[in-house]
């Protein structure tokens, strides 16, 4: 995940804006808080790795279309799905072919052209299974109600419970199991059915649901060979991706718990300290410090000269308008209003390619290295064996820095199987929907675009990807406990009044949030849920 730059005029920024505690014990956590469908559609996937795509930007309530495909996938203004139906399939070999329609996660198809012979090869199967005057086939499609005891299915007729129940929830992981057993009629007669139930503008689990359905699909037509590439839509315009994460910036705590737990760290640690570097190995859009300078500037006495290194694979400059000089510019604008000593050094690399040449380390300054959302998306050797995720560890521990900040979704999603990283993921992203829903209404004119661009594509990556591909690759704090004590790392836990100034933002949020410390980490969660942790080493 990324954060946009804060518009300081929004409304949520006036409630958090920086107010002047004195004292040299306070003046660090005193900036801490950031200013801060009744038919549907379907596409063709003979030629899947070109024309693959739905994820595209789209805005308020004009039609959604999808990206370079041979059909359209349009959302209505209220929120249904308008499209054609013409896709095959032959259920006699579907393990050798997979040649049929797919739905975008706002869309639908049937099964086949030929619907009627579907049926009664379903019926015959039926007549088997549950004897000759079974008529589930003819009512299947208007008998889902809720509930299941045994979502893992084993025969055609627990499947057929568990839709005449009608669980979203478990229907999706009946789906997932399907997938992942390459039982590939089953599938698509899974994927059928929860077209029917899925909607961009419904509950979170719908919501949600599309995406995953997208992820489901992607997978069973590619078997993740080549979906990286047909995953590259077409991206939004510039403002109008900033615009989705300025947003998602405002309406949840993530970021700012993550940039906020980060900064407490840093300025705790140089608080004595009169040369400051400070390397950001995902930059973005350089957010994180605009609080963390102004702290530094109300610092006694003078502040330090600050340096930043800011480092972000060139390919994110579409989010920014431009290169990391964007950044600089306006870091260094801020530095100025603000009287602090301030130079900014851009290195536009992805991580996996960071050598010690490219960050301008200098003798006489105290380090920082900060790590926010950003090392899951490093492969490690279960991907590489140059595992760029321990090599960035023992690169940084070389460099002695006296603070290494981490934040990272928790969630294990990294070497998981596809059947239990798909249940993983389903957990996860319902809580952080749910999140959403209770801030934006639910027919927000932006609040697909959100899901769509900030959220889905992880969603998707995670479950239809492999290898190199998947780039998603979340990993509990336990475990990145282990690559930091095998790097060499100590822990450097989070002071108490660090911890009180950041439970202090929730305030501005729902009280089903919590904050909790654990081990000398701190765990933002929705419910029950941990979503994001945050830590420090030396």
């Amino acid at each position: 995940m990324q954060a946009s730059q804060l518009h300081r005029d929004s409304h949520m920024s006036k409630r958090l804006c920086y107010q002047p505690i004195q004292g040299a014990d306070t003046y660090c956590f005193s900036q801490l808080c950031s200013s801060a469908g009744n038919q549907r559609a379907q596409l063709n996937v003979d030629d899947i790795g070109d024309r693959f795509c739905t994820l595209e930007s789209s805005s308020g309530s004009q039609g959604y279309a999808a990206h370079n495909s041979t059909s359209t996938v349009t959302f209505s203004s209220n929120g249904s799905t308008i499209s054609q139906q013409d896709s095959r399939s032959n259920p006699s070999d579907q393990h050798n072919s997979i040649d049929y329609a797919y739905g975008s996660p706002v869309s639908g198809s049937s099964i086949t052209d030929d619907l009627s012979d579907f049926r009664h090869k379903l019926r015959e199967l039926e007549s088997v299974m549950l004897g000759p005057d079974s008529d589930v086939i003819d009512s299947f499609d208007s008998i889902f109600q809720e509930g299941t005891e045994n979502p893992e299915m084993g025969t055609w007729g627990q499947v057929m419970d568990v839709i005449t129940k009608g669980s979203l929830k478990k229907i999706l992981i009946a789906c997932a199991k399907a997938v992942s057993d390459n039982d590939v009629l089953m599938a698509q007669w899974l994927m059928d059915e929860l077209r029917k139930m899925v909607s961009v503008c419904g509950e979170p689990m719908q919501r949600l649901g599309a995406y995953m359905l997208e992820g489901l699909v992607a997978r069973l037509a590619s078997s993740g060979s080549c979906i990286y590439k047909s995953l590259r839509c077409k991206e939004p315009a510039r403002a109008e991706l900033l615009s989705y994460m300025h947003i998602l910036y405002e309406v949840c705590p993530y970021f700012k718990f993550g940039y906020m737990s980060a900064n407490g760290a840093i300025a705790e640690a140089m608080k004595d300290e009169d040369r400051v570097h400070i390397i950001d190995f995902q930059i973005s859009q350089g957010t994180q410090w605009i609080t963390l300078i102004q702290a530094f500037a109300s610092r006694p006495g003078r502040p330090p000269h600050i340096r930043i290194t800011g480092i972000d694979d060139p390919a994110s400059a579409y989010a920014r308008g431009g290169g990391l000089d964007i950044v600089g510019r306006r870091l260094s604008k801020l530095a100025k209003l603000y009287n602090v000593p301030f130079e900014f050094h851009s290195a536009a690399i992805s991580g996996c390619d960071v050598q010690q040449k490219n960050l301008s380390i200098r003798r006489g300054e105290a380090l920082a290295v900060n790590f926010a959302f950003m090392l899951h998306h490093m492969p490690d050797e279960s991907v590489s064996t140059e595992n760029h995720r321990d090599r960035l560890l023992r690169l940084v521990k070389g460099l002695s820095p006296k603070v290494v900040t981490v934040v990272e979704q928790e969630s294990n999603t990294n070497t998981a199987a596809f059947y239990p990283r798909f249940i993983e993921t389903l957990d996860y992203y319902n809580a952080m929907f749910e999140s959403i829903d209770v801030t934006l209404p639910r027919q927000h004119k932006e609040r697909i675009n959100i899901e769509q661009h900030c959220l889905a594509r992880e969603v998707v990556n995670i479950l239809a990807c492999e290898g190199a591909e998947r780039v998603e690759r979340h990993e509990l704090l336990g475990k990145w406990r282990l690559r930091f004590a095998m790097a060499g790392f100590t822990a450097y836990p989070l002071s108490s009044l660090v911890n009180a100034t950041i439970k202090t933002l929730l305030d501005n949020y729902s009280n089903r949030y919590r904050i909790e410390e654990r081990e000398g980490a701190l765990y933002l969660g929705w419910m029950d849920r941990d979503l994001v942790a945050s830590c420090a080493w030396k």
